[in-house]
Formats: structure tokens, sequence, C-alpha cells
């Protein structure tokens, strides 16, 4: 027993960290790379994914073309990005010889620095740490396509299709959803995988707005982070604190000053409609292997002990500043509201109300 050989058995703890393909491939769980292994659970994501035969497909991160394979049969052409040369090969050999292979065209590169062709329909079991930036780059593509399935970490899936008043509800959610419809259609349990992940997973159906709900990117993504930034607390705690009132009132007074000199129009014309693909950026990124619970309340850089200080101790100016702050609050109702329970319509409204005033986020 204490011999030699017996010792050679000693490495198998460290290949398991690169689960074997049965063609030789190793995968690798920092890249993403957990490939879907149950036949039936692909079934079921393509037949829920409702493809038509004159589609043309988009799939990020094919792996060995498992799912590659199904989606060909059922579309009119499939267009796969993957980073990984190794598994670009693989796809090759696959379908080499096969009356698939005129039908799959592979692009191998970061998916996030890729500029996407044309498509229908994305279909995707993605790596889960580019959840987020993915998501609204997809967002972004024009023209638009009509709807993406995709496999995210489930707890990212809850967050996006989670509604006003539930514990996940957040900016992420608030921002996807108003740039799309977000469905759930199945959870996928992670012994699905090889390898295995640590958490489970979800399939979720995005279907982009048309037309589009329209609002500047840098005045919404201030506003909601003022929002989110104790989402549980009533929004009139909120604006009432030193630190939101001051920055409020500084982008007031640079606004009148704009318009005084004549600049305002062009301020408008910056401020621009919503670059979808930044919004990610601004939200949490739960990788693969998170566990843990990130709270959207923790995201206004810290500044916690700042924002709960009230603004008692100021001079009259700002007191009168504030006033009209919590006025615009009071004509809409929102004093008592929360945003951890507010629908984006009435985010929408609010923001409508605070411009109305002349108030600014950006």
């Amino acid at each position: 027993m204490a011999g030699g050989k017996a010792r050679k058995d000693k490495p198998k703890p460290n290949a398991a960290a690169h689960a074997p393909y049965q063609g030789g491939i190793s995968f690798h769980k920092s890249k993403g790379q957990h490939i879907l292994k149950n036949p039936m659970l692909v079934d079921s994501i393509v037949q829920k994914s409702g493809i038509k035969t004159t589609d043309t497909i988009l799939e990020i991160g094919p792996g060995t073309g498992n799912l590659t394979k199904k989606l060909l049969e059922a579309g009119k052409m499939v267009i796969a990005v993957e980073l990984d040369p190794r598994m670009v090969l693989e796809l090759h050999r696959r379908f080499q010889g096969t009356p698939l292979s005129n039908r799959l065209k592979v692009i191998q590169g970061d998916v996030l620095k890729t500029e996407l062709p044309y498509f229908d329909i994305c279909v995707a079991n993605i790596p889960y740490q580019i959840s987020s930036p993915l998501t609204f780059k997809l967002l972004n593509h024009q023209p638009s396509f009509r709807c993406a399935i995709i496999m995210f970490q489930r707890e990212f899936a809850m967050r996006l299709v989670a509604q006003p008043g539930d514990k996940l509800y957040c900016r992420l959610t608030v921002n996807t959803q108003l740039l799309s419809r977000v469905s759930h259609l199945l959870k996928v349990g992670r012994n699905n995988f090889r390898p295995p992940p640590k958490v489970d997973s979800s399939v979720v159906r995005i279907e982009p707005r048309k037309p589009r709900i329209e609002v500047k990117q840098k005045e919404w993504d201030g506003f909601l982070r003022i929002c989110f930034n104790r989402k549980n607390k009533t929004l009139g705690s909120i604006f009432r604190q030193k630190s939101v009132i001051n920055l409020l009132e500084k982008n007031y007074k640079t606004v009148q000053a704009l318009k005084l000199s004549g600049q305002s129009s062009s301020m408008e014309e910056t401020g621009d409609h919503i670059d979808f693909s930044k919004l990610g950026e601004a939200n949490e990124d739960l990788s693969m292997d998170l566990d843990d619970d990130v709270d959207d309340d923790e995201d206004f850089d810290g500044a916690d002990e700042e924002m709960e200080v009230e603004d008692g101790n100021v001079g009259g100016e700002t007191s009168e500043f504030k006033a009209k702050v919590l006025a615009v609050l009071k004509e809409g109702d929102f004093e008592e509201k929360r945003s951890s329970k507010l629908t984006l319509q009435e985010f929408l409204y609010l923001l409508s109300l605070f411009n109305k005033a002349g108030i600014h986020f950006s």
C-alpha cells in the first residue's frame, strides 16, 4: 500500500478541477466553462425558445456544441461566439462533413469586445461572470432582436424578473425592465452541468421593448443611484439627507447658470438617450461561484455616515431648495413611499416631476 504505484493516484483531486470532456478537453471553472450535459434540458431550452426555421440564432459560449447542434436543427443559421480556441476547434471538428456545417458560423473572440452581426434570437448558456455587461450589450444591439433565452446564475436571474416588494428588487431590475420585458422559464439544478457549479441556475426570456422608453442615461442613472441608496427607507428620508440636497442644489445652480448663458439646449443634447451598454457597468455582477447576497443598498460609494446627516444646520438658501425638493415628493405623493416598492412607471413619473421643477440628477 505504501509503494510508489499507490502514490501515483494522488493527483486525481487536482484533475477534478478541470473536468474532462469525452473528447479530451478540460473545462475551466475560472473561465465560466460549465457545459450542459443533460440532453433533455437542452431540448427543453430549445423548445421554449420558440425558434423559427427562418431564424438566425446567436449563441454565446457554445463550448463543445451540445446546444449548438439542436439550434442548427431548429433554425436557419447559428452564429456562435467562443473565446476558447480549443472549443472553436472542437466545434469545427464536430460538425465538419455534416449537413449542418454550412449553417454554422463560428466567431472566435470575447463577446463583450465583438461587434455582433444581425440575429433574430439569442439562445445561450453564458459564462456567468459577464452576465450584467452582456445583458446590456444585447439590449443595445441594433437592429433589435426578437428575444434572448439565456441561462444565468439563479440569483442574477431572480433579480432580473423581480417585482416591486421582492427582496431582490434593485437597480439592475429597474434598468433591465426599462429596456425589456423579462420572464422566468425554468430552474436548472447544478448537477446538469459538467463540471457542476456551486449554485443553481435559471433560464430567462428577455424581449426588448418596442418602442423603447426614452430617458437620458446620466440623468436616469443618477436618479436611481440616489433612490436605491437605501431602498427600504422612505423617499422623504432619502431626499432629506444633506449630501443628496447638496448634490441636487449644485446641479440646479449649474442648470440655471447654463440657461442664463443660453447653453441649456446644448446641455440637454449632451445628456443624450441611454447608452444601454454602459448600464451593465453600474450593476453588480454575480459570478458562477458567488453564494453571498449582494445588497444594492450599499452602492453609494460607501458614504453611509454622511448620508445619515439631516440638513438641519445649513443656511436659509439651501433650506429653501430642500423645501423645493420635498414639494416635488409631496406633489406626486411619494414622500412616504419606498424605492423597493415602486414600479418602473412610478420611477419614470417621479423623475419627470423633478425635471419639471428644474431639478436634475446629472
